[in-house]
């Protein structure tokens, strides 16, 4: 019997997606802690959003704030008070239009914030949104400003994580292709696109510089203590990258070898950093991607909606974890499973108080896990 041509791009595509959306397996580690997980919990997010990528608490401590997927910023207030609205993104016209809104198709109008941190000193809150830049919401207002949208003549196509230097202010951050948007993130790993951008952004000059280009899905990022480095997660390689911020030290190498694709890091209070693993790079998908480039880029672009794929099976993902790596990119710890079902696809892990609080940017709640 023969079988149709879209029949064949159908199991060609479901190869590649069962491959990204394999179960996580454990990684060879000096600590795996799991069963030292106390309690685990969600938070559930109000009805209609879903999708809390990153978390930030204020200079206060309070929160976390997460951005959602109808372009809200969330306040977390404690159980008795829930969660608050405290800023926007969206423009003020289409306000009715996106709230509660889940649908991918949306967010290039309705915009969708992915990385925050706030400025400790200003108590501003600086907003990765994957359509509209780098965004800043000042203490008091509701409507985030665009701030960044472009640098050196090209578009930010999809921003996407940031950190924020305590000392001078300055903001560094992600762009995680020049070709695909995130509702296209899925072509981007696929087809291996190198079109991802590190930059940085001086509030009191308002320069823009790029810092590095030409990476894979560079992610998460995060700063060191001392201001000196940076670590950023380049997601389709599952590699964790360190670039030296002193003129005598601009040099990009490769400090971890990841068995997962990493997604946003974030400092630990006990030392290194906490980078979320999103799920396992199987063996099918390590084939593919030491395949021709030619044969990944025909992929994306036969008419399958990869995205859609990609939820209908992303229910067979099973347990994920997050890796505490040191400054070096040494494992440190590993927490696999976060107590079963309750948190899954992990995004980001912000540790405090022997709390790890886990965003998602596919479930509807954040999850709580007592260390």
């Amino acid at each position: 019997m023969r079988i149709s041509s879209k029949l064949q791009c159908f199991l060609a595509s479901f190869s590649i997606i069962i491959s990204i959306v394999e179960r996580c397996n454990a990684l060879t580690s000096p600590a795996i802690i799991d069963d030292h997980l106390s309690a685990t919990a969600a938070i559930p997010l109000p009805a209609g959003v879903t999708g809390p990528e990153s978390l930030a608490f204020d200079p206060d401590g309070e929160g976390p704030y997460t951005g959602v997927s109808d372009g809200r910023i969330l306040k977390w207030q404690g159980e008795e008070l829930g969660w608050m609205e405290y800023a926007v993104v969206t423009p003020q016209h289409l306000l009715n239009e996106c709230r509660g809104s889940q649908e991918v198709k949306k967010e290039h109008i309705c915009g969708r914030p992915l990385g925050l941190q706030f400025n400790k000193m200003t108590r501003d809150l600086y907003i990765a949104d994957a359509y509209f830049g780098l965004m800043i919401v000042s203490e008091g207002d509701k409507f985030a400003k665009q701030i960044v949208t472009q640098a050196q003549n090209t578009p930010l196509k999809f921003t996407n994580g940031l950190d924020i230097d305590q000392d001078t202010g300055i903001v560094y951050f992600t762009d995680s292709s020049a070709r695909f948007q995130r509702r296209e993130f899925l072509k981007a790993i696929i087809s291996g696109d190198k079109t991802g951008r590190v930059l940085s952004y001086n509030p009191q000059t308002k320069e823009v510089k790029v810092l590095l280009n030409n990476l894979s899905f560079p992610n998460g990022i995060a700063l060191s203590q001392g201001g000196t480095f940076l670590l950023i997660a380049e997601t389709t390689t599952c590699r964790i990258l360190r670039y030296g911020l002193q003129p005598a030290q601009n040099k990009l190498e490769v400090v971890n070898q990841l068995m997962g694709f990493p997604d946003n890091i974030k400092p630990s209070p006990r030392g290194g950093f906490w980078v979320a693993i999103h799920s396992k790079r199987g063996k099918l998908l390590e084939w593919f991607f030491s395949s021709p480039t030619w044969l990944r880029e025909v992929l994306v672009l036969l008419p399958l909606d990869i995205n859609r794929g990609f939820s209908m099976f992303s229910r067979w993902i099973g347990k994920c974890l997050a890796v505490r790596v040191s400054e070096d990119g040494g494992i440190l710890e590993v927490v696999e499973g976060f107590g079963g079902n309750v948190v899954k696809y992990v995004s980001e892990v912000e540790e405090g108080n022997g709390t790890l609080w886990c965003g998602s940017v596919l479930m509807p709640y954040v999850g709580v896990c007592k260390l």
